[in-house]
This record gives C-alpha cells, structure tokens and sequence, in this order.
C-alpha cells in the first residue's frame, strides 16, 4: 500500500483526483489539502510515498513547496499551465498531469511511480525477486520478477526471448497453449542474465546474441547470418556475439 496526498485548491479538481485515487486499490489517500502551506505543517510530520499537488495555489506554490521541502515524497504536478514544466522537472518532479487530467493518464502516472517506489523496497522482497529456483527435471524452473507491485512467476521453458528496454526487460513468453504474453518488469538485462546463468540451470539454454537480447536456444526456429527468427518475430545478431553464437551452433550440430 502506498501513501499521497492531494494539495488542490480549486474543489472540483480536488474532487476529481480524490476519486481517481479511491480507484487505485494499492492507493491510500491520507489527507487531501486546499493550501500548500497547509500540507507543509503536514508533510514535516507525516511521511508520504506520492505527493500530487497543483501549482497555482493561493499563499504560496507549489512549486515553492517543493523548495521548501528538505525531503521529498515522489511528485507528480498536476496544473493548467504547460510552462511550469521545466522548472518542474528541475526540481526532480516525478510526472507531470496536464489538466484537464483523464483517468488513462492519471493511472498511468500512478504505475510508472508505483514501479519506482517498488523497486526501492529492497532487501527481503529484492532476495525473493532475484532469486532462481531450478528443480531436478529439466527445463522446469521458475524465477520470479516484478511486474508493478506483483511478483509474477515465469517457468524457464516458457520463456522465448528477452529484450532489454533501458533500464526495464521484456521478458516474451509462450506457455503450453501457445498464448503468447509480454512480462516488462524493472530490472538491467545484466541482473537478469545473472539470474538465468545460475547454478541448475542447464548449459546453454539461454545464450545472449545481442546487447538487448537474450533468446531461448529451444525456441529458435530459424537462423540467419545477420537474424534470429522465434516465431513471427525477428532478432539481431550483433557482432560482439556472433562468434559465441556460432560456435554454439556448430556444438550443438555434433552432439
């Protein structure tokens, strides 16, 4: 559960993120706020995880606000002004709702910051997310990975391919009915290369080919000089890894 509050001083757009935030269950609003200076008093003995919060309000802004602050929740600035942007961001502001806000970009917002928050809880939660369990029968282990504020477990032979997305993978799966999903979780293409290469897991059973893939040699059904083809869908074969890949092929023909 995450925390917010709400800084508005017109009352129907208070109204309005109210019952936008009673709809994200994960969501605990714990005071909505006409006046920044009001929320301030506020904020210097209440921690909160997500603050939204108006810029032009009476006494002062909300953007002194957020100088004010010495610690600062996660920001998203909801305004009519689309020129408080840059000085927004400057400030470290975590999104920014144009108004007036819809629903779709109010939960988008909510997600990518709820990634954020997610993925700097650390510790135990982090443990059982980078954790690789391999059971005695091939190809039948699991590692599990965060998907917004769920842990999601993917079975090792269901996986296809992996592509890296910055500072997020795409893990493209397909189970035994042949539906096909997409799992896009917070993590670097090295962590999770780590993950995969972890004692138990049989050898070569995912092999990198680029620097932002990772296929599954079983779920190739074509190979090309410059591509790999797994289903309908076609991936590069970079020159850092050419030659591993190669001589991973010719392994596998003679055996």
């Amino acid at each position: 559960m995450l925390t917010c509050i709400i800084i508005e001083d017109e009352p129907l757009a208070r109204n309005l993120m109210e019952a936008y935030v009673k709809k994200v269950p994960h969501l605990n609003l714990l005071k909505s706020f006409s006046s920044s200076l009001a929320a301030l008093d506020f904020l210097r003995e209440n921690p909160v995880d997500i603050l939204f919060s108006d810029i032009q309000m009476p006494e002062i802004t909300g953007i002194t606000l957020l100088k004010i602050l010495q610690k600062k929740p996660l920001v998203i600035l909801t305004t009519a002004y689309s020129e408080y942007a840059l000085e927004g961001y400057e400030l470290e502001v975590f999104d920014y709702l144009l108004k007036p806000i819809s629903l779709e970009r109010f939960l988008k917002a909510v997600e990518k910051a709820t990634i954020r928050l997610t993925a700097s809880q650390p510790v135990v939660q982090e443990k059982i997310v980078q954790e690789i369990t391999v059971s005695s029968d091939n190809n039948q282990g699991f590692i599990f990975v965060k998907d917004g504020t769920k842990l999601v477990k993917i079975r090792l032979n269901e996986i296809q391919y992996i592509e890296g997305l910055k500072d997020y993978v795409c893990i493209h799966t397909k189970d035994k009915d042949s539906t096909l999903k997409k799992i896009v979780t917070l993590q670097t293409m090295k962590s999770l290369e780590s993950q995969l290469s972890a004692g138990g897991v049989p050898q070569n059973q995912f092999i990198r080919i680029h620097n932002s893939y990772i296929i599954a040699f079983d779920a190739i059904d074509a190979i090309d000089k410059e591509k790999v083809q797994i289903g309908k869908s076609f991936i590069p074969i970079s020159d850092t890894y050419r030659k591993t890949f190669k001589e991973l092929i010719e392994r596998k023909q003679v055996s």
